[in-house]
């Protein structure tokens, strides 16, 4: 029970409060597990999507059932919660999925200690039992990857596998076939970089998630000004960040007095001639498209225009970052050292229509394994959530492109793991073999979780996959298809096992933290001075 140390007698400022023991372990377990119970619901194929409300004035709605979304969106009292949605944090960082599954896993490592506790085990028996349990699962997880990187065809077959299968718990689902090639070719144009900068996801409404397409060049969503070429070939391109608006004083507060209105004329005349210089210093660098980050007024469009130049103005920041690294230019902000400027170059610049939408197309761009993936949808948060889904795909291909090793799905590695680590606990004297042994449990509550989420009967389920994994050389996992245990192989349930990896480890090193806790001090902030 939380009290409040006064000022006087205790060590505490007045204010401050303080949760020892016993009490400081509970709120612990208690915020994490409500954490791992809020998210829980969205694990696996047949997971359920949460819809995310702001308070604020515009009151914005989300849906999405990613975990990390879900979980950065919500302000957290409790500090082991936010322990586990840095985690979430990291997870989508690091790898791009498994989001959730961190959590979960995590949350149900510390139901499990919370019985331990309950039965008298010191906490650093049971971090020592997790420990050893994390190890002999880090192993068998390693035993049970499969690589192909040396035969392409059956290597692309995995990244197809891959993507249909982190793509079947989001809302692409439907279309995953489709999703999962879009995203294939896309991470293979990259040619193993890990620059995922170069595919570029532009969103438009109207159509059918079915109709997104991808695009080998650049799409940039603006249009082309009024009375300017509509198509370039050849083009040599300036990227900048500069401003083209100056037709007046932006001193603000600024006051000039004149005598007459002819003085007014004089300077509006200065100013205009200064702006003719500068356009004309930046049209003598021998480019023919100049995309401005920030807008660019009629005069020097004008100019421009006279000049045989494309100007495009107010791209959004991302867009020209994007534009820059692709055609191979860098962002200029000043031009008066040609030598110092870095032109784009592209094969050709053309208007094109998406849906009732005019958008500008850079094709045959230096950086030759740049794309654009432009998703159709009905609405703008289906297509939110289409593209987090579709991120997830792209960063957990990349990461199998770098580290071919892929492994079965459906909850058969948590299974395998659980097998070794409850044979270890066998092996094990002493206490720590009962921390072990909830480490097996925690482990199974995976798939569990799968099979509650689908509406299964998860006791009957994973006791059939216990008998099945007695055996040896079994692929056996939930095919919450068909409501039974299936063989993933056949299923073609693959997942990418630098995400299995850092769910393990994640989980369990956040579990360990929380674990370690016997003492919450929540200081009051500083009182303010009156003078």
């Amino acid at each position: 029970m939380a009290m409040a140390v006064p000022g006087t007698n205790g060590v505490l400022g007045q204010g401050a409060e303080e949760q020892k023991g016993e009490t400081a372990r509970l709120a612990s377990f208690v915020g994490a597990m409500a954490i791992a119970d809020l998210v829980k619901t969205t694990l696996g194929p047949k997971g359920m999507d949460k819809i995310l409300q702001s308070m604020g004035r515009t009151n914005d709605i989300m849906v999405t059932n990613d975990g990390a979304t879900i979980l950065k969106s919500l302000y957290v009292d409790n500090p082991a919660a936010k322990v586990l949605v840095d985690i979430s944090r990291v997870q989508d960082d690091e790898v791009g999925d498994g989001t959730t599954s961190v959590v979960v896993l995590a949350g149900e490592l510390l139901r499990e200690a919370e019985q331990l506790v309950l039965q008298k085990i010191h906490p650093m028996t049971i971090i020592a039992g997790y420990r050893q349990a994390c190890e002999a699962a880090k192993e068998r997880l390693e035993l049970l990857a499969l690589n192909h990187s040396s035969n392409e065809d059956t290597f692309r077959q995995d990244l197809l596998n891959i993507a249909k299968t982190t793509l079947s718990s989001k809302i692409l689902t439907q279309d995953k076939e489709h999703f999962a090639r879009l995203a294939v070719d896309a991470v293979l144009r990259l040619k193993g970089s890990s620059n995922l900068e170069s595919i570029h996801i532009i969103k438009k409404t109207g159509g059918t998630l079915k109709e997104s397409f991808l695009d080998e060049g650049f799409i940039l969503d603006k249009r082309i000004g009024v009375g300017q070429p509509k198509r370039i070939e050849n083009a040599k391109i300036l990227v900048a960040n500069t401003a083209m608006d100056t037709d007046k004083i932006k001193i603000y507060g600024a006051r000039v007095r004149v005598d007459s209105m002819a003085k007014v004329a004089d300077i509006e005349k200065a100013e205009k001639e200064k702006m003719r210089a500068k356009v004309e210093n930046i049209i003598s660098q021998g480019l023919n498209c100049f995309v401005n980050r920030q807008l660019i007024y009629n005069f020097p469009e004008e100019i421009f225009a006279d000049a045989g130049v494309m100007a495009i103005e107010h791209a959004d920041f991302d867009g020209i970052e994007r534009l820059a690294l692709v055609t191979g230019g860098e962002i200029a902000s000043t031009f008066d050292s040609p030598d110092k400027l870095k032109l784009g170059s592209c094969k050709l610049i053309e208007e094109i229509m998406i849906g009732e939408d005019k958008l500008i197309h850079f094709s045959g761009v230096e950086m030759g394994e740049a794309c654009t993936i432009v998703l159709r949808g009905a609405s703008s948060h289906v297509l939110d959530e289409a593209e987090r889904s579709l991120h997830d795909a792209l960063c957990v291909l990349q990461q199998t492109v770098q580290d071919s090793r892929v492994i079965y799905g459906g909850g058969y590695p948590e299974m395998q793991m659980a097998k070794v680590v409850e044979e270890k606990a066998a092996r094990t004297p002493g206490k720590k073999s009962l921390a072990i042994e909830a480490y097996a449990r925690a482990l199974r509550a995976i798939p569990g979780t799968i099979c509650d989420n689908a509406g299964l009967d998860s006791a009957e389920l994973i006791s059939q996959l216990r008998a099945a994994h007695a055996e040896d050389n079994t692929r056996m996992g939930v095919d919450v298809v068909l409501g039974k245990a299936g063989d993933m192989a056949d299923l073609g349930i693959y997942e990418c096992y630098r995400v299995k990896e850092q769910i393990i480890l994640s989980a369990t090193e956040a579990s360990e933290m929380i674990l370690r806790v016997d003492d919450i001090i929540k200081c009051a902030p500083r009182q303010r001075q009156e003078e």
